[in-house]
């Protein structure tokens, strides 16, 4: 079920934003300034389809804000496997 937000004219106005580029903006702010990755409440992969952005965008995206990425030692594990080889 999709979630419409509705944001009153007057904020939109005050976001000095182009108006082509508001809505993709929104999302990415969405997904990382309420924190919905860093408070786990999403997953890398929500999270960024909601931003709208590739994986690699959203790892930079997540060091530019400076949130620490969730990486369990099983993804650390799949990915010395995957370096290696096997």
């Amino acid at each position: 079920m999709p979630l419409i937000l509705t944001i009153p004219d007057e904020f939109i106005e005050a976001i000095k934003l182009p108006k082509g580029r508001l809505e993709s903006e929104l999302k990415k702010e969405f997904a990382f300034f309420l924190y919905l990755y860093k408070k786990g409440m999403a997953t890398m992969g929500v999270a960024r389809r909601l931003a709208g952005i590739s994986k690699w965008e959203f790892i930079d995206s997540l060091g530019e804000r400076k949130i620490e990425r969730h990486y369990s030692k099983k993804e650390l594990k799949e990915d010395q496997n995957y370096a290696e080889g096997h």
